[in-house]
């Protein structure tokens, strides 16, 4: 017996936010243009390199050795022309019509983390590396809860060392009916498997390129440089009709300059680069953009999240350019969920204000590397304070309730009236916190979280594949094993 899968509870603000000015705007246009332009980019791959010069870029000026160097510049006409072709909107699709997500600029979903390596472990508590039934259970997890949009396989499954990707997808796509992005195949060969599940998930050519239930997500290796396995996966995908879209994780005072500016400009012109790539290969294949830089601890060289407002900056960049983003939000520092509530709402409210469509990081620990099963969970309750904060005031007759405070009067009650029993049911009230004790208190929100989690496994079953699906996956894992393994 299957359970049916919850319907989406998008953020969809009643209000918008703007960061950056026109003119501001404009002076980080002009900062990626002049770097694309004058120090160019670092593209290993040979494929890449001749889409790129057949259509108008630079690679290696001197022509003594062609493409030694590797380093591509792009004149900004070049820039501009082939991301005019790019699509503004577009939808993700999901196994579930229902569950499709329509990029229109209207709503924000959001997207669990991905892809940590370590796993608290579901019965034990002890940690361990990760493996693919994590991937499946956290699947489940996700299809059951209205604020997840998409899923990320939010582990590695290090038990298929050869190709996790693969079965990483397969977990994915067998536990969960919503839309599903992969942030691990990034290499030619397991995207061609992957665009052969797709196919399977969406069932003939033309649903695939309407409604694609999978998207991909690459990141460039900053600064200012491509990964070969990276781009030409990317061009598979495009090839297919699948989304592609670019990350830059470029690290403040490391990878990046030591400003802030500097490195939103070093970023956005890695992404910027690919992207272009993508236009001149496949002409209107659906890309977007994700700003998701660091900065380095100062002392120790660690890894530290860049603060919220350069998420958001992310966002409105992605705009200017003419494509959706993928925005970073929840994704923290914390070690372990004790800390769930400080300040991880904050990237995802400020970019929901500035028009984010999609955005990730929902679940995970210690830099986006270790899975507490409670940890989306728990960020599911600050995602719907979130949504519901969002959501604007609502001003009917109803809710200002001026013929119940006439009723009432001075020094009355509010309790025994029907329109309190008839409205306190529509308040958003938390799953986890406020939750009483018999002694009076209040109980631990993680204790109520780890609660909830252990439920869903046991009760929530999405819908399955079906079995000619199912022996199609098992065939494409099998030649991928043979070629790969």
């Amino acid at each position: 017996m299957h359970s049916e899968t919850l319907s989406l509870e998008p953020i969809v603000p009643a209000y918008r936010l703007r960061i950056l000015s026109d003119e501001q705007l404009e002076q980080l246009k002009s900062a990626t243009l002049e770097i694309l332009e004058k120090t160019g980019i670092h593209c290993p791959s040979e494929k890449a390199l001749n889409i790129f010069a057949e259509h108008g870029a630079q690679v290696d000026a001197d022509n003594k050795h062609p493409f030694e160097s590797r380093i591509v510049k792009l004149p900004p006409d070049v820039v501009l022309d082939s991301l005019s072709h790019a699509p503004r909107y577009y939808t993700m699709g999901a196994r579930s019509p229902a569950h499709d997500l329509k990029l229109d600029g209207t709503a924000f979903y959001c997207a669990t983390d991905g892809c940590g390596t370590k796993t608290i472990d579901f019965e034990t508590r002890k940690l361990r590396p990760s493996v693919k039934d994590d991937v499946a259970k956290m699947a489940r997890v996700a299809d059951y809860l209205s604020s997840i949009g998409f899923y990320w396989p939010m582990v590695s499954a290090q038990d298929y060392p050869a190709t996790a990707p693969l079965h990483e997808l397969d977990a994915s796509f067998n536990n969960t009916v919503k839309h599903v992005q992969t942030e691990t195949v990034v290499d030619e060969i397991t995207a061609r498997y992957a665009v052969e599940m797709a196919k399977v998930i969406a069932g003939d050519e033309t649903t695939m390129r309407q409604r694609p239930p999978l998207s991909s997500l690459i990141c460039n290796i900053a600064p200012l440089a491509q990964d070969k396995g990276g781009l030409e996966a990317a061009l598979v995908f495009a090839e297919a009709g699948v989304p592609v879209g670019f990350m830059s994780m470029a690290n403040t005072g490391s990878t990046a300059p030591a400003t802030i500016a500097g490195t939103i400009a070093v970023a956005d012109a890695e992404m910027v680069s690919a992207m272009v790539l993508l236009q001149m290969a496949y002409p209107g294949a659906p890309t977007y953009h994700s700003m998701m830089p660091g900065v380095m601890h100062p002392r120790t060289g660690a890894y530290l999240c860049s603060s919220s407002i350069v998420y958001a900056v992310g966002v409105e960049l992605a705009h200017m350019w003419g494509v959706p983003t993928l925005a970073g939000t929840f994704g923290g520092d914390a070690p372990q969920p004790g800390s769930w509530k400080v300040g991880e709402g904050a990237g995802a409210m400020l970019c929901a204000l500035c028009g984010a469509e999609t955005g990730s990081g929902m679940g995970l620990q210690k830099g986006s590397t270790v899975l507490y099963p409670e940890g989306l969970v728990l960020d599911a309750g600050i995602y719907h304070d979130i949504r519901e904060n969002l959501a604007g005031l609502d001003l009917s007759q109803e809710e200002l309730a001026l013929d119940v405070i006439e009723a009432v009067g001075p020094r009355g009650h509010f309790l025994k009236h029907r329109h309190t029993r008839r409205n306190m049911r529509k308040l958003g009230y938390s799953e986890l916190t406020a939750q009483p004790t018999p002694e009076g208190g209040y109980r631990d929100p993680i204790e109520v979280a780890r609660e909830k989690t252990d439920w869903i496994l046991e009760n929530h079953h999405p819908e399955p594949l079906n079995e000619a699906q199912q022996a199609e996956f098992k065939r494409i894992l099998q030649a991928a094993e043979q070629e790969l393994g």
